[in-house]
């Protein structure tokens, strides 16, 4: 009877033990509950609050994330039809897409031109050729790529329920060597796959007709829809957004699409993407026009000077201070600068940020807006951006280097020969 007893007593103190156990657990659990769901608040709330507190965000988090520039790439049967260059900035929920046209020449001598000489045919050499050319012809230094086949297109555009879409013109063509066959009517309509990609790979109809001159014509007109199109996908992807969605778009993405991103490199974006506002995305086409070459091929070639006011205003915001023209290229309206010129000013760039990307933003952005780089180095590591002048700058232009560098002031230095009239020493409290 003893025994029973001790035994009993020994039961009923491991009862006890484990009811503390899970009553400390349950404890904790609801404590982490709460905190999760109060730090979740103070992210903002809904999904994106809850996608922010997973990846472990703050408010501060936003500032330290770098602008992304992107080659997008819409790929069918081993040829692309869309090459465009995309960047988005989570601080200032900015972002941008530029179409360069496949015919675009990259070669070196257009008396002797090739079909060898157009971007679309770099493609076919590797990725990473294409990537160095549009570096080149942009000036914008694009590290990453996103190279999408049709068929992502049409699941994506299915997944999301289709997409309401105003057809340009009436459509109808027929490849039977692509088993592609385009047959829409002009209008607002709801699209599903099959049909969205009818709408992106039309160029012209049966008949040659295509596009109105004003909309941009054959090739042109192809990538003003596709531009359009990616905008209402964009949008309406965002306004219906939530977990199950955005597991389904990872799926598809790691199906369909071959990239050099990695995942840890943009999983911190995803967040803030769902803040975006389509209005403040910016299109256009890299400016230039269609002509023959000395042997009678079809090329496309980049008019330099509209293309650099084009690629400053959808890429830096670049806007003049003073007097400003306004021209219109390919439905976009763009700033023209005919009163601040930076070209004269020399300028060294010194790295104590310890960031390879903050250096690269920085020449990037200087050299966009005008100014001559002419020095670029190392430093030690320092807390503090500093700008030292040693031509003594008009005010507009100095005005420019702070908004660029994130200053309220700059430092007056003695000029010595061989040096250059402004030293910028980037700390690390630069945010790109």
């Amino acid at each position: 009877m003893k025994k029973q007893a001790k035994e009993k007593n020994k039961n009923k103190k491991k009862k006890h033990i484990f009811g503390k156990v899970v009553l400390v657990l349950l404890l904790i659990i609801i404590v982490a509950a709460c905190i999760f769901a109060y730090k979740v608040q103070q992210n903002g709330g809904g999904l994106q609050g809850v996608l922010k507190t997973s990846l472990g965000h703050d408010e501060n988090t936003v500032n330290n994330l770098d602008k992304i520039y992107c080659l997008l790439l819409g790929q069918s049967q081993n040829l692309t039809d869309t090459i465009m260059v995309a960047s988005y900035d989570p601080k200032t929920q900015e972002a941008a897409l530029l179409s360069i046209p496949r015919d675009t020449f990259v070669g070196d001598n257009k008396e002797y031109a090739s079909a060898f000489d157009k971007i679309n045919a770099v493609y076919q050499t590797g990725v990473e050729n294409l990537l160095e050319d549009v570096r080149n012809i942009t000036g914008i230094n694009v590290q990453y790529y996103l190279k999408v086949d049709t068929e992502a297109l049409k699941v994506l555009v299915d997944e999301i329920g289709g997409v309401y879409f105003d057809v340009p013109i009436d459509m109808n063509y027929d490849a039977y060597s692509q088993d592609l066959h385009i047959h829409l009517e002009a209008g607002y309509q709801l699209l599903d796959g099959d049909k969205a990609e009818q709408v992106l790979r039309f160029r012209h109809n049966n008949d040659y007709t295509t596009y109105p001159e004003e909309y941009g014509g054959e090739d042109l007109g192809r990538m003003r829809t596709q531009r359009e199109f990616l905008t209402t996908v964009l949008e309406q992807s965002i306004q219906n957004m939530d977990i199950n969605r955005i597991f389904s778009f990872l799926d598809i993405a790691e199906k369909y699409v071959e990239t050099n991103l990695n995942f840890d490199a943009v999983k911190d974006y995803v967040p803030y993407i769902l803040d975006f506002n389509v209005d403040n995305l910016k299109t256009a086409t890299l400016p230039g026009v269609a002509e023959q070459s000395g042997n009678g091929l079809w090329i496309y070639s980049v008019d330099e000077e509209e293309a650099q006011k084009v690629i400053n205003q959808l890429f830096y915001g670049a806007s003049s201070t003073d007097e400003t023209n306004t021209n219109t290229v390919d439905g976009n309206t763009i700033v023209e600068d005919d009163t601040v010129t930076n070209s004269d000013i020399s300028v060294e760039v010194l790295n104590g940020s310890g960031s390879s990307n903050k250096m690269s933003e920085v020449v990037t952005e200087l050299e966009a807006t005008g100014f001559d780089v002419i020095q670029t180095g190392e430093t030690s590591t320092t807390s503090n951006t500093t700008v030292i002048d040693r031509s003594n700058m008009i005010e507009v232009n100095a005005n420019k280097i702070k908004e660029i560098m994130g200053i309220d002031t700059i430092t007056s230095g003695n000029r010595s020969e061989g040096t250059a009239d402004v030293t910028i020493i980037i700390g690390t409290d630069y945010i790109v």
